[in-house]
């Protein structure tokens, strides 16, 4: 063979070789363009919907890592990096992906830090791979629920002392029919608790007509000096009883915007507490005046003041710094209850100090009604 055919045959050999390594890579190529790309762990549309969703969502996927979350959900705190917490919901997905049912359960969540919160949650599968969870914050349901359930618990208990009294002393009444004096004298404390009884179902009503703590339709223009004026009247007999000085110091033509059986009602309380809580021979201060735009309405005693850590739970329901004082006094623990939600209901507020032995002091702050005003716009 001459050198020249080699030449000739070396080049088809080259060519071939050539050709079937280009026809290699363009078919590599068309193959990484022709294979199916995977179909996308999240559902098209699903970040839509769980934005619009009132609840709280989070998608889980198969390896329990959160692939999308509405904000809601982050608010909440039931995810932590990527993961789900706390363990009882993770428990809940991990059930539903073994055997697809729906679940659904209530769950507490312990924060690091501020009050337990409560959520309703469902968990259902949404494809093969996710995991949805839905989850409503039912904190405030559950502390509604727990303050009725207490109220209701405490009324009962509250009523049982003066329905019990009245029923011994009607026994006694009986048993005493040939003894006038012991009549006079068990009817005389029938009275008296017939009267607890009549107080304490009266600030029940008020306290469940207070509680929303929204503006009343009764709502008109009141003038502060007949309000205490009327509180000062209604505990001039106990005050007297006790040598108690009622002391009024008021600036003239102070004017609120509210309810004025409320507001006579929290005055009232405000007023009795003090002489009620004062030793006798002491003295009750009254005063108000305007402070910027607003009315504060000041109620001072000597009486036995409140220990600082009693301070934030005297305006709970039925509570009593000394249970067994409020006893010999009548006292219903809903005084200054009704108070505090009387001042919320007409736009304002009730601020206390207090200091073992020296006294108390509750203050009454209203938005203040300036007359002349409401003429020029009239």
């Amino acid at each position: 063979m001459d050198t020249s055919a080699g030449v000739l045959i070396a080049g088809a050999i080259g060519a071939v070789i050539g050709a079937m390594v280009t026809y290699l890579w363009r078919y590599s190529e068309r193959q990484q363009h022709t294979v199916d790309e995977p179909t996308p762990v999240v559902p098209a549309g699903a970040e839509l919907v769980l934005s619009v969703l009132s609840s709280s969502a989070v998608l889980i996927d198969s390896a329990d890592t959160v692939v999308k979350a509405s904000a809601p959900a982050f608010a909440m705190g039931i995810i932590n990096d990527d993961r789900l917490e706390p363990d009882e919901l993770m428990g809940l997905v991990r059930q539903v992906r073994r055997d697809g049912q729906v679940r659904e359960a209530d769950i507490s969540l312990q924060p690091k830090r501020g009050t337990t919160a409560y959520i309703h949650a469902r968990v259902a599968p949404l494809t093969s791979r996710l995991i949805l969870v839905l989850a409503d914050d039912r904190t405030r349901e559950q502390r509604v629920e727990s303050i009725r359930r207490d109220f209701v618990a405490n009324v009962s208990h509250e009523l049982k002392t003066p329905v019990g009294a009245l029923n011994l002393l009607a026994e006694a009444v009986g048993e005493a029919k040939d003894d006038p004096e012991a009549v006079v004298r068990f009817s005389s404390r029938m009275h008296l608790e017939s009267e607890r009884l009549t107080r304490l179902v009266q600030q029940i009503i008020d306290l469940s007509r207070l509680q929303n703590d929204i503006l009343s339709d009764d709502a008109t223009v009141v003038k502060i000096g007949e309000l205490v004026s009327e509180a000062c009247e209604h505990s001039a007999t106990e005050a007297e009883h006790k040598d108690i000085e009622i002391v009024t110091s008021l600036e003239p033509d102070l004017f609120v915007h509210g309810d004025r059986a409320q507001l006579h009602a929290a005055v009232s309380n405000l007023v009795e507490n003090a002489v009620t809580y004062s030793p006798s021979g002491s003295r009750v201060t009254v005063t108000a005046q305007l402070t910027d735009d607003d009315v504060r309405l000041t109620v001072t005693d000597n009486g036995i003041g409140i220990p600082g850590d009693e301070l934030d739970r005297i305006f709970e329901r039925f509570y009593r710094v000394d249970p067994a004082r409020a006893r010999a006094t009548g006292g219903t623990g809903l005084g200054l209850s009704i108070v505090k939600h009387v001042a919320a209901s007409n736009g304002g507020s009730v601020e206390v100090w207090s200091e073992p032995g020296l006294g108390s002091s509750f203050t009454l702050v209203l938005p203040a009604h300036n007359e002349d005003m409401e003429e020029e716009h009239a």
